[in-house]
C-alpha cells in the first residue's frame, strides 16, 4: 500500500488520482498508526513551509515520517514534501524542517526577465542517471514547476536532478530509499506518470 500523507493542506486529490490511474493500491492517511502500515509513503504539498511543518507536528507525524525513512522503505516527497526534508527554510522568517537532509531552503532572487514564482514547464538535467525513478525517461525532460523557494543541499552527492532558473538548483534528490522532487510529477503528463510508475515498481 502506498500512503499519501494528509497533513491538512496540499494537492492530495491530484496525486492520489495519478497513482490510482496507474493501478496502485493507494490510501490517504493522517495518523502515525496508518502511516506505520504503509509499504511506501508519498508526502505531497503546496503552501508555506511553516504551515506544512505545523500540520505534520499537530498530527504527531514528524517522528513517524523520520522512522519510516530510516526503515528503508521508499519515500517520495513532492514540492513541499521535498523542501521540509531540509534543516531550515527562510520562507516567512527562519523555520526548522525535518533535518533529514543538510541544507537550507532559499527564495529565488529576482532577476530581469525571470518571474517569481517559477511556474510552468522546465527541464530536469540528470545528475545521477542511475536513479531508479529515471528509468525510461530521457535526460533533460520537461516537468511542471510551481514554487518561489528552492532547496540548496549541503551534500551535493544527493542531487539527482538539476534545473536552471536564474541559477541552477537541485530539482530532485535521491539517497538510498529517499526520493524527493521540487516539480509536480502528477501534473507533468506522461513523463510524470512514468516517474510515478517507477516509484510504484521500486
Amino acid at each position: 500500500m502506498i500512503a499519501v500523507i494528509d497533513y491538512g493542506m496540499g494537492n492530495l486529490r491530484s496525486v492520489t488520482k495519478a497513482f490510482e490511474k496507474l493501478g496502485a493500491d493507494v490510501e490517504v492517511v493522517s495518523s502515525p498508526k496508518q502511516l506505520a502500515l504503509a509499504d511506501k509513503v508519498v508526502l505531497p504539498g503546496v503552501g508555506a513551509f511553516a504551515d506544512t511543518m505545523e500540520g505534520i507536528r499537530k498530527r504527531g507525524l514528524e517522528g513517524t515520517v523520520r522512522e519510516f525513512i530510516s526503515s528503508g522503505k521508499p519515500y517520495l516527497g513532492i514540492c513541499m514534501g521535498y523542501q521540509i526534508l531540509f534543516g531550515e527554510s527562510e520562507e516567512g522568517g527562519d523555520h526548522k524542517g525535518l533535518g533529514i537532509l543538510k541544507g537550507r531552503v532559499k527564495r529565488f532572487k529576482p532577476k530581469k526577465g525571470l518571474k517569481v514564482p517559477h511556474m510552468g514547464w522546465n527541464r530536469v538535467s540528470f545528475k545521477k542517471k542511475e536513479c531508479p525513478l529515471f528509468k525510461g525517461i530521457a535526460d533533460d525532460s520537461y516537468f511542471y514547476f510551481v514554487h518561489s523557494y528552492y532547496a540548496d543541499p549541503n551534500e551535493k552527492n544527493v542531487v539527482a536532478g538539476a534545473t536552471g532558473y536564474g541559477t541552477e538548483f537541485a530539482s530532485m534528490v535521491w539517497r538510498d530509499n529517499l526520493y524527493a522532487v521540487q516539480f509536480h510529477p502528477e501534473k507533468s503528463q506522461e513523463i510524470g506518470l512514468k516517474m510515478l510508475k517507477n516509484f510504484i515498481e521500486l
